[in-house]
């Protein structure tokens, strides 16, 4: 089975000429994650041993809106990551001109807009984000969007740009609600599948969780998920480093979905690589097809 990973942070210690941004620290403790860097190194030595054979990357927000280090893995591997590319959401001047060399460059394969930080919250519904969309219309630019609390702005978003693909971070779901709670921000990501260019990430699940894993209590919801939107709008991914702080491996990741949960083979094909190959038109190499 050809695996995409749709979720991995990757990054450097910070250092005076690589500061991050105000607050980082207490941001990453707060949402789980590992505090020392992750390095592509160690990222493509966990892939080969779980059998992963690509990975999104999403550039971490702490470190700004740079890309240097994701492209940087992405020339040393090729074929083995992808980047979805951090756009500075307020500055459209600047933006634009990133986006248009971002169509360009074979290993930049879409965006990701951020709209769950007090900074950005209101981004989507204020007008500062309304140049955006349009421009990654007409760049054909795939755009994973992380907006918990604005269903119904982005599905009308997407109903305005039909040619824009926009792909839905963890579900829909709201930082730090667990177990049953996630099924209300669940059942609003699911009344968006009558857009068909909106795509969803069944990704981060153990975090969703309080129950062991593989956190049996939540595959309703992922059922329900893949059910509507079906598999082939439906893709895998880890949130990786914050897992790994919770003592689960890269395997556990994958058999969460191909051992404990209750989908097909061909269901499987589609979500754990297959769909969002297709989404972004990233080709699966002849041999794993």
């Amino acid at each position: 089975m050809f695996t995409v990973d749709t979720q991995v942070h990757i990054w450097k210690e910070e250092t005076p000429d690589r500061p991050w941004v105000a607050g980082a620290r207490d941001r990453m403790r707060l949402n789980g994650h590992r505090e020392e860097a992750f390095t592509y190194q160690e990222c493509i030595g966990l892939m080969d041993e779980a059998g992963v054979d690509r990975v999104l990357i999403v550039p971490p927000s702490w470190e700004g809106d740079r890309t240097d280090y994701a492209l940087e893995a992405c020339e040393a591997h090729p074929g083995r990551f992808g980047v979805m590319a951090r756009v500075p959401q307020n500055k459209p001047e600047e933006g634009a001109r990133l986006m248009r060399e971002f169509a360009h460059n074979p290993h930049i394969k879409g965006t990701r807009l951020t709209f769950h930080r007090p900074i950005d919250r209101n981004w989507m519904i204020d007008g500062t984000c309304d140049w955006y969309w349009p421009l990654a219309e007409e760049l054909g630019l795939v755009t994973m969007v992380h907006a918990p609390i604005w269903k119904a702005e982005l599905g009308a978003i997407a109903a305005r740009h039909p040619g824009l693909k926009i792909i839905i971070d963890h579900m829909g779901i709201m930082a730090r609600c667990v177990d049953d709670a996630i099924g209300y921000w669940v059942s609003e990501t699911v009344d968006l599948h009558t857009h068909p260019n909106i795509y969803v990430k069944v990704s981060a699940l153990p975090g969703y969780s309080t129950q062991p894993f593989p956190n049996l209590n939540i595959a309703k919801y992922v059922r329900e998920m893949v059910d509507k939107m079906g598999p082939e709008r439906c893709f895998w991914g880890t949130d990786l480093t914050r897992l790994l702080e919770h003592g689960l491996t890269y395997t556990d990741t994958i058999e969460q979905f191909t051992k404990y949960y209750p989908f097909s083979e061909q269901e499987l094909e589609w979500i754990m690589g297959r769909g969002i190959s297709e989404c972004l038109g990233w080709p699966v190499p002849d041999q794993a097809a």
